[in-house]
């Protein structure tokens, strides 16, 4: 196909020009949210194209890609509606080899610089509060064929080829700030310091502000000692059950520890680990149960002096958020390792953060039973789900939905749209779809 901006433009206008139909126009509700997010400014600078050439179009594919959970929609493996090519800026699907090459010309540090961006502008938007963030490992199965380390979910499993992804999930809003990945041979604690450097890049975190939350894989004297001496960041880390362990906290005086309510004590510890060079740190020890021989004691250890009951029962129960993000938006594209190429990992994964970001604006606008819904639900139900068809009324592209569920809810927010994004200070042009204002109608 010719991608030369002049055929672009010309193969755009003709398709909206000869009017389209489909079941994949549900996509075009994330054109505002890409639009309140500055995304093709974004993808723009990813590819480090002008708007008007094929790049950032073929990037704008990756995220509704990404949006409707599917590992691509693409030339030759997909039915041609012009609908979801139309969302692109583009009058046709490209071909995987064209995304191949897209993906593989990017870098992992041109990836971790719109991840940044991208971040910023969802501080900005105020997405993340800063306050609690939990990091946690991804791991999904490989079938790649390349000698790799391998890892098992539990000693009764077998070890497996797996792609690894760290991400850092703002606890108090359970939003995604940022990710990395690398081979299966890279450790948590590796992984770690990179992730956290990425994220106060884009937080601006100052000392004593931000509390992170880590799972027992993060139990290392060398991140303990980096975080503490390295970063303004405070960690709260579980310590390894271990019977040892059990058996000091059990010798404690009775006395140390402090009782909360019915059941639950704790104590506060000086502890430095074994080969520590920035210690003391701080040993949380909770204890539960009303008589001796009921006790149960569990340790954490934290690098800085803090509160912790409010820790400990406030803070650190926010780590399951992470989990319920992993299993309510890996669809986008998490779940899945399709090459150990990570260039092109890196571009396809923050292509996915951007729709991730899209798609959490429009849930918000969509009510409370789409809240609870996972990507996969909300993709069938409205991205893959939606019958429409776009026109052009003068310098307006209309998008008309028949089936669409709870039809004034969306009304109040998607019709009369270019009124509504001048109301907020947004140009409601599309850049992608040249100039042309956008709205909607539900019938």
């Amino acid at each position: 196909m010719p991608c030369d901006p002049r055929s672009i433009e010309h193969g755009v206008r003709q398709v909206l020009a000869d009017k389209v139909t489909g079941n994949l126009s549900g996509v075009w509700l994330l054109a505002p949210e890409l639009l309140r997010l500055g995304a093709w400014d974004l993808v723009c600078g990813w590819t480090g194209q002008r708007p008007e050439q094929v790049g950032p179009r073929l990037a704008l594919q990756l995220i509704h890609e990404a949006a409707l959970c599917i590992t691509g929609l693409r030339l030759r493996r997909g039915l041609n509606q012009h609908v979801f090519e139309l969302a692109n800026g583009l009058p046709f699907l490209a071909a995987d080899m064209a995304i191949h090459d897209l993906l593989g010309a990017r870098t992992v540090v041109d990836s971790k610089r719109l991840q940044m961006a991208l971040g910023k502008v969802r501080l900005a938007s105020g997405d993340f509060q800063g306050r609690v963030l939990a990091i946690d490992p991804h791991r999904v199965r490989s079938y790649s064929k390349r000698h790799m380390r391998r890892h098992r979910q539990d000693e009764a499993a077998r070890p497996t080829n797996v792609a690894q992804t760290f991400f850092v999930l703002d606890a108090d809003t359970s939003q995604p700030v940022c990710f990395t990945t690398g081979t299966s041979a890279r450790t948590a604690t590796a992984a770690a310091e990179e992730l956290l450097g990425l994220a106060a890049d884009i937080l601006g975190t100052k000392p004593g502000q931000t509390l992170v939350l880590a799972d027992a894989e993060h139990f290392t004297v060398e991140l303990l000692d980096k975080v503490k001496a390295q970063t303004n960041f405070d960690l709260l880390v579980p310590m390894p059950d271990q019977p040892s362990l059990h058996r000091k906290l059990r010798e404690l005086p009775p006395e140390t520890f402090q009782p909360r309510w019915a059941g639950y004590a704790t104590a506060k510890l000086p502890y430095t680990p074994k080969n520590s060079q920035a210690g003391p740190f701080y040993q949380y020890a909770q204890r539960e149960g009303e008589r001796p021989e009921e006790y149960h004691y569990k340790a954490f250890l934290s690098t800085k002096d803090g509160d912790e009951v409010e820790e400990l029962t406030g803070d650190f129960p926010k780590r399951w958020h992470v989990e319920e993000f992993f299993n309510g938006s890996q669809a986008l594209g998490w779940n899945r390792a399709g090459t150990c190429n990570l260039n092109i990992r890196y571009g396809q994964m923050t292509m996915a953060l951007i729709a991730q970001a899209a798609i959490d604006r429009l849930r918000k606008r969509l009510g409370p039973l789409a809240a609870s819904w996972d990507a996969g639900h909300l993709a069938k139900a409205y991205f893959g789900g939606l019958e429409g068809d776009v026109r052009v009324e003068g310098n307006t592209i209309i998008v008309t939905y028949y089936n669409a569920p709870d039809p004034d809810k969306l009304r109040e927010h998607y019709e009369n749209l270019p009124a509504k994004l001048r109301a907020e200070g947004i140009d409601p042009r599309i850049p992608w779809l040249y100039g042309f204002e956008l709205d909607f109608r539900f019938r």
